[in-house]
Order: C-alpha cells, then sequence, then structure tokens
C-alpha cells in the first residue's frame, strides 16, 4: 500500500473543502502513475484514520472520485481506480546526483533565445528609468469617473459586448480630431485602429508589410523592441547611421540604388535611444524616396506631445501626399504606461487588414476604457494634462541636466534634448555599465545597464535616463546614488 499519510496532506485553513482536498489528491496519484487501472484504495476507516479526518468525508471523496469518472465502486470489495483508465507511467523523479538538463515535454521554435522578460517596474520604489511618464501626475481618478459613469448607463451595457476590432468608434473619432488639432493630420475615423500601445502597431505592420528574406531600413541606433519585431516576421535589417539630424536618408539613398527594401522604420521625433531630431530637408527627401522606390515608411511617432523650446516639425504623415506613412502613436506613453492605448493610422485597406490581424491575438481591446479616454478627450482633460505636465517634465529636465553637468562631468557626456522625457548618456568607457546598475541596485536604485540600446551594429557605452518621472528631491536623491556608484 502506498504511504498515503504522507502523500495525502490536508490544509484545514484552504478555502477547498476536506474531501475535495483529498479527492484531488487521489486524482493526482493516478495522473502521475503512483496508482493504476484497478488498484484497490484504502478503506475509508483506514484512510480516515492515517490522514486524521472523518470517515465520512473520505465517503464524500470516493463519491467524488466516482462521479469524476475516477474510479468505481465493485459490490462487497471496495472502491477501485476505474479499470478502463489508460496505463499512465510513473513520473520519474530527477536523479540529484546527475546534472542533465531536463527533456522538453514537446518540440517549438524559440526566435528570441537571448531575450529575457522585461523588468517588473512596479516592484521598484526609486528609478532613473528609460523615459516614462509620472504616472502621478495623470488624472486616473477623472478616467475611472468616467470608466464607472459609462458602466452605469443603460447604453453603457453595449460596450461590455464584443465591438469591433478597430476599436471604440467614439475614440477614433477623438483621436482623429486629436491629430488634425496637434499634428494637422488629417485622417477619419476609419484609417484609425486603436492598439494595446505602440508595440502592437509595430508588430501588426509588420507583419502585413515584410515577408521572410525582405529588406527594412532601420537606425545603427535603434528601438531594440521593433528589431525584435522585424526579425520575427523573417526580415533582414539595413543599418542606417544616425546622426545629429536623425536618419542619414542620404545613405539610405545610396543603398536603394542596389538593393531593394519593403520599408523604412523611422523615428522622427527623439529617435530612440538617442532622443535626435530628423531634420526638415531630410524628412522631405525620405518622402521622394518612398514615392520613387516604393516602399512604405513605418513612422513611430511616440513622443510627439513634449516638445519644451519650440514647436515640433509636422510628423511625415502631415506631408505624406502619396499614402507612404503608416503612422504610429502612443496615448498612454504620454498618461500612464499601464493603461494599454495606441493607434495605428494608414490607408482604409491597410488598417482594415491589421484589425482583422489583430484578432487573431487580442480580439479586441477594453471597450469601456477607451469609451472613457474619448470622452477625456471631448472635455478637453486630456489637453489640460498634457499642457500640465509639459511644464513640470521642462523643469524635471532642466534641473536633471544640470545635475548631470555639475556632478558628472567626466563620467557623462549628452546633449539637452529639445523634448521628450529622457537624455540620452554616453558614459566614460572606464564605467562598467553592468556593474554600475548592480551597485546602484544594492543602494535602492534601479537603472539600467546599457545592454537594451546594443545591437551587431551598435554598442556605446551609453544609455536612456529618464528624468521625467522623478520628482525634484527623488531626483537628487537618484544622482547622489548614482554619483557614488559611478565614482
Amino acid at each position: 500500500m502506498l504511504p498515503y499519510k504522507s502523500l495525502i496532506q490536508i490544509d484545514r485553513d484552504a478555502p477547498v473543502t476536506l474531501y475535495i482536498q483529498v479527492c484531488n489528491s487521489f486524482i493526482s496519484l493516478i495522473t502521475n502513475g503512483s496508482l493504476r487501472p484497478s488498484d484497490l484504495l484504502p478503506s475509508s476507516r483506514l484512510l480516515a484514520e492515517l490522514i486524521g479526518i472523518n470517515r465520512n468525508t473520505v465517503k464524500l471523496a470516493y463519491e467524488e472520485l466516482i462521479s469524476q469518472g475516477w474510479a468505481e465502486a465493485i459490490e462487497r470489495k471496495g472502491i477501485f481506480v476505474l479499470s478502463r483508465l489508460p496505463v499512465i507511467s510513473k513520473t520519474k523523479l530527477p536523479d540529484p546526483n546527475k546534472n542533465n538538463k531536463p527533456e522538453e515535454a514537446f518540440l517549438w521554435t524559440n526566435r528570441f533565445k537571448n531575450a529575457m522578460p522585461s523588468l517588473n517596474l512596479q516592484k521598484t520604489t526609486l528609478a532613473i528609468d528609460d523615459g516614462f511618464p509620472d504616472v502621478r501626475l495623470a488624472p486616473v481618478d477623472l478616467l475611472m469617473r468616467e470608466y464607472r459613469s459609462l458602466s452605469r448607463k443603460f447604453y453603457g451595457r453595449n460596450f461590455l459586448k464584443y465591438g469591433g476590432s478597430k476599436g471604440s468608434e467614439h475614440l477614433r473619432i477623438s483621436i482623429s480630431n486629436y491629430l488634425s488639432n496637434t499634428r494637422g493630420l488629417d485622417v477619419s475615423a476609419e484609417n484609425i485602429l486603436i492598439t494595446k500601445g505602440s508595440q502592437m502597431g509595430i508588430y501588426l505592420a509588420a507583419q502585413l508589410l515584410l515577408n521572410p528574406s525582405d529588406h527594412i531600413a532601420v537606425g545603427i541606433s535603434n528601438y531594440a523592441s521593433a528589431d525584435d519585431a522585424f526579425r520575427y516576421a523573417g526580415a533582414n535589417l539595413l543599418r542606417i547611421p544616425v546622426d545629429e539630424n536623425g536618419m542619414d536618408v542620404d545613405d539610405l539613398e545610396a543603398i536603394l540604388q542596389h538593393q531593394k527594401i519593403k520599408a523604412v522604420y523611422v523615428i522622427p521625433h527623439h529617435h530612440c535611444p538617442t532622443t535626435v531630431t530628423l531634420s526638415v530637408e531630410r524628412r522631405l527627401k525620405l518622402l521622394n524616396l518612398a514615392k520613387e522606390y516604393r516602399f512604405a515608411i513605418l513612422e513611430d511617432d511616440y513622443d510627439f506631445d513634449f516638445h519644451y523650446n519650440n514647436k515640433p516639425y509636422l510628423p511625415l504623415a502631415s506631408i505624406d501626399h502619396n499614402q507612404n506613412v503608416i503612422y504610429i502613436g502612443s496615448i498612454t506613453k504620454t498618461f500612464a504606461p499601464a493603461l494599454r492605448i495606441g493607434f495605428m493610422v494608414g490607408p482604409s485597406a491597410f488598417i482594415d487588414a491589421a484589425s482583422s490581424l489583430r484578432e487573431l491575438i487580442d480580439k479586441q481591446g477594453d471597450t469601456l476604457l477607451e469609451e472613457a479616454f474619448a470622452v477625456m478627450f471631448d472635455n478637453g482633460e486630456m489637453d489640460r494634462h498634457f499642457r500640465k505636465t509639459l511644464k513640470i517634465y521642462k523643469q524635471r529636465r532642466n534641473l536633471f541636466c544640470q545635475i548631470l553637468k555639475s556632478d558628472f562631468n567626466e563620467q557623462i557626456t549628452f546633449s539637452h534634448p529639445e523634448g521628450g522625457l529622457a537624455v540620452w548618456a554616453n558614459f566614460n568607457e572606464k564605467v562598467d555599465l553592468i556593474k554600475m546598475s548592480e551597485d546602484a541596485s544594492k543602494k535602492g536604485l534601479y537603472i539600467d545597464n546599457g545592454n537594451f540600446y546594443k545591437n551587431e551594429s551598435f554598442s556605446t557605452n551609453g544609455m536612456r535616463m529618464g528624468f521625467a518621472s522623478l520628482e525634484e528631491n527623488e531626483m537628487v536623491e537618484a544622482l547622489g546614488i548614482l554619483k557614488k556608484v559611478v565614482q
């Protein structure tokens, strides 16, 4: 007989009733091969004594086993494991004396062998991040008020049903108006797809634009998650230099003389990671090349709303008269990262196809949340939020750069960013960024180790240093810790 006293553990404080706990224990013993078809189970009296519960509880457990089809009762003989169950080989325990890698239970393809799950920044208290907004400034209470208000109204119940994969029509109209007012981009709601942030838009566009072995032009320094999305589609990345005026479009033109490409991925405002802006001359030339060579421009404009010194240049999509541009933006990158709302703008047929593809991985977004955001756009709350945070982030940028210049003059070189939420910092080669990150963590500060920004063509000893999410006292504390670490 099996050692049931040790195999069946009872937790009297658990929310699951005792007889179900006993039943589940027997199911586990059957499915791991410890009990085989037609094996006799111990009598209810004996098992009750062994595990210290009431006999009637054991009887209920056996009745449940029988009703679920795991056991059968044979008159005057007892309770047996159902004889018709297939024989399951007993699970082998790993040999502690061997260091063998366990065999995979099934075959699968890992296209990201070096990828690691992203860091959970919700658990950090003090962080110099990649350039995220301060969620404490977001009018979340107003957003949730609209969310609750909609859910209580009789017509709001309809938003709990399946909706269109393009997203809330109300929000698409609101974003259409918002893009027209802020960017001079005149598009209808039918040309807009609501996404779960800009990353979903990049992924969907990559899947539609790129076939295996196609070529897409990207910056030598580039947003690594976009690179991964393009590689996942099977594309080859053509690296284009990026200087203080953005992507070198002359270099791209030289490549186009002998190489066909399907698309160019560009971040015109506050290029990620280096924060530079694409000049007007290069914007116009890029559009002309797209028209001449018939390739798509995937414009990632995640950071448009935060410009401190001058008005931002119009996006490529706003001056594109040939419909070569697919425009991707994010609302939550400027509001709160966890509230996943982004958008993609493009030709109606392309947006329809992207919507159909989106259904394969995510049937639709949170319609109530999208409707609540639409109300926030319509009543001016989003505009007030952008104007308020723009002033605060400008002050934080100025203080952050002032401290970097005075306290890190020998360790960090940087340019004063004209917009965005981060500084691109090049560290002295003597600074080991991995060790710096580890040492800072021990002192209570999260800061990246720079590896995210590196690729096969770009390995500068640098990183983005976000200032927007830090209040002034937190900024002084964080940079004070960093100063001790790098020195």
